[in-house]
């Protein structure tokens, strides 16, 4: 049974996304990287180069950050969910080489000293955070030459820079809580980005095998 409706994001997320269904779910497989959602459709890990070390912001159940931590790559995945989080532990208990921790994305890379070889999010804190905000701290935690990648639903046309969500525990609630996702065509992440000083920028819609259903949008620069 679902608790009260949430009144901040993170008990949006608490409460609301981590459900797929009445009780514990099965843990994920994790036998590929996904960017798209769809399995087996579109690229994978290889986007990310070869890295030592990777941060996963907004990690959901984790299948991407344990993928890469079974092949050897040192993950940490931070969420703002402690109902992720949580979750994500339990699925992952005592997988090598994968941390998960529970703090914002943003607050999270202010504190943190070190640097990772891949920084990456798949439909997760980047589609959910001010990119001003977050891309210089994104800069900052990338080791040289390292790769920074995310992806997201494609914006339906028109539907573009931040975005009031819906969705079952906001209808009505606008006054109460306001969820917002920040999305733009691949043509204005590659601007924002070379704002912030990121080159050899990548950015592509991948179409949906459904015709009449939206694509992802994966973008991929270093710094």
């Amino acid at each position: 049974m679902l608790s009260a409706a949430p009144t901040t994001p993170a008990e949006y997320w608490d409460t609301y996304k981590p459900h797929r269904g009445e009780g514990e779910q099965p843990r994920p497989a994790a036998g590929a990287f996904d960017w798209t959602g769809l399995p087996g459709h579109g690229p994978g890990v290889e986007r990310l180069g070869s890295p030592a070390t990777a941060l996963d912001l907004g990690p959901a159940e984790g299948e991407n950050a344990a993928f890469l931590a079974r092949a050897g790559v040192e993950v940490t995945a931070v969420d703002f969910s402690a109902a992720q989080i949580a979750r994500a532990r339990r699925f992952w208990d005592g997988a090598p080489r994968l941390t998960f921790v529970h703090a914002e994305a943003g607050a999270y890379l202010d504190r943190e000293e070190g640097r990772f070889d891949a920084i990456y999010s798949t439909w997760g804190a980047v589609w959910f955070t001010d990119p001003d905000e977050l891309f210089p701290r994104v800069a900052a935690r990338l080791a040289p030459g390292g790769v920074f990648g995310f992806s997201h639903r494609e914006p339906a046309v028109g539907q573009y820079g931040a975005q009031r969500m819906g969705g079952k525990w906001l209808e009505g609630r606008e006054a109460e809580l306001t969820v917002l996702r920040w999305q733009y065509t691949a043509e204005q992440w590659a601007d924002i980005l070379k704002r912030h000083g990121f080159a050899h920028v990548r950015a592509e819609v991948l179409p949906n095998p459904d015709p009449a259903a939206l694509g992802t949008l994966l973008v991929t620069a270093k710094p």
